[in-house]
């Protein structure tokens, strides 16, 4: 993976050398939508390699294979996808093993409930702060109002939704819980940073944290996000 041997789940994945296209995840380690792909891939013993794009440049290795110019996407031999939940489902159309998604179509529906709420009403409306947080600059006071009112809201709807039981959608690994470990964390720490409250408190996300960092996908996840988040905050400083 990435031209290094990757231990998951108690297997050895070698990088591919055969002539065969091997999917591709393209984007940058620091992106927590990027983390949420490879944390599937990872968890489903998919082979894949990945590909450093970083954002920010309309440059055609970019622009070419997703058009809004965002990150994750994929390589596939079939052509580019973008938007990670687009990327999402096709893997887990393509590779059938280990799903992440129930069979069962109402729970399956319950699971994509779960990543919309963690994302569109929790990540989405805290990333307004990730500014002053997170990048040295400055959030208006009429942005943190509004933004605090929405998330207030939003962590209300999470709540009722998630189970933590001990997973975010109930006994077995899912989606789910591939965003709210790379979202949930940001959340917490843009809210204690810019209100002094950790808007999450109420929920037991800390002991949920604790225990999915246990798992091997998500020490080798959580490792390269801290390495290629150095390194992103170098070259900003550097600018």
């Amino acid at each position: 993976m990435g031209g290094r041997d990757a231990l998951v789940a108690g297997r050895l994945f070698h990088p591919i050398t055969s002539n065969a296209m091997t999917l591709k995840l393209c984007g940058f380690s620091a992106s927590n939508y990027y983390n949420k792909i490879k944390l599937q891939l990872l968890e489903k013993e998919v082979v894949f390699e990945e590909e450093l794009i970083w954002t920010g440049e309309a440059h055609a290795r970019l622009i070419d294979r997703s058009p809004l110019g965002k990150v994750p996407f994929l390589d596939t031999p079939d052509g580019p996808i973008s938007e990670s939940m687009a990327c999402a489902e096709y893997i887990e159309a393509v590779y059938p093993q280990n799903k992440l998604l129930p069979a069962d179509p109402y729970a399956a529906a319950k699971v994509r409930e779960l990543i919309i709420y963690s994302e569109l009403h929790l990540e989405l409306v805290a990333r307004e702060l990730y500014a002053e947080a997170f990048f040295g600059g400055k959030v208006s006071d009429g942005t943190k109002e509004r933004t605090h009112k929405l998330l207030l809201k939003g962590v209300a709807g999470f709540a009722k939704l998630a189970k933590f039981a001990p997973f975010v959608a109930g006994p077995q690994f899912s989606l789910a819980d591939c965003a709210a470990i790379v979202h949930l964390p940001l959340v917490s720490s843009a809210s204690k940073i810019i209100y002094g409250e950790d808007m999450l408190a109420m929920l037991p996300v800390k002991d949920y944290l604790r225990a999915m960092g246990e798992r091997a996908t998500v020490r080798m996840v959580n490792a390269d996000r801290k390495a290629n988040t150095e390194i992103m905050l170098a070259a900003r400083s550097a600018k």
